[in-house]
């Protein structure tokens, strides 16, 4: 029995360093997956940062109250957060409150036509939702903006400063509602001396993406 015990031992122990070399050798070898590669196509999504878009709303010139204001309006969205517009209006003016107290009014006829073009910055803030009825959810976006441009108004051209701040409400990815509200400066001479005015506009329009 302790013949049997030795001689299995030694077997043991002859029989390690051919383990110890043949196992690194098994294990170093490569194993090759055999998967096929396929081509991947990416999808191609617009970038939808041109707008275009018309408005419609109030024009409060001072001293000459408040009448209805219409225009174009076209941008261009720089970074996600940054976009520039250029926007065009025109509205029509009344002295009639002039013609009350003075004789023949302040204009030669009863309105004149005022119009302006503006170049603005603009910067997105407070992204949000709004939520339609229980299960439809539409992406809102305010903003400021502010810019400079013309104004030509009673056979004065004047240079223009408008700031002010909007709410664009993102019907789907082309189409949004969009409101405005624009203080522009500019001077004015009519009534005798030449006076700095504020000019409040309040519109609302619709806006598409390309």
């Amino acid at each position: 029995m302790h013949t049997k015990l030795i001689l299995s031992a030694l077997l043991a122990t002859l029989s390690l360093p051919a383990l110890a070399q043949t196992t690194p050798a098994a294990a170093s070898q490569p194993i090759e997956p055999q998967v096929q590669r396929r081509e991947v196509k990416l999808p191609s999504y617009p970038s939808r940062d041109i707008a275009v878009g018309a408005f419609v709303g109030t024009y409060a010139t001072q001293n000459f109250g408040a009448a209805t204001v219409s225009g174009l309006r076209i941008g261009y969205h720089v970074t996600e957060d940054i976009f520039v517009d250029a926007t065009f209006g025109q509205s029509k003016v009344s002295d009639e409150a002039f013609r009350q107290v003075l004789p023949g009014g302040i204009f030669v006829d009863r309105t004149e036509k005022l119009s302006y073009y503006a170049v603005s910055a603009g910067w997105n803030l407070l992204p949000g939702e709004v939520f339609l009825g229980r299960s439809r959810a539409k992406a809102t976006q305010g903003y400021l903006v502010a810019g400079i441009g013309s104004t030509r108004f009673a056979g004065q051209r004047r240079q223009t400063v408008n700031v002010g701040f909007g709410f664009r409400l993102l019907w789907n990815d082309r189409l949004a509602l969009q409101a405005d509200v624009r203080d522009h400066m500019f001077s004015l001479d009519l009534l005798g001396k030449r006076q700095s005015t504020q000019n409040l506009e309040i519109t609302g329009g619709l806006t598409l993406f390309f």
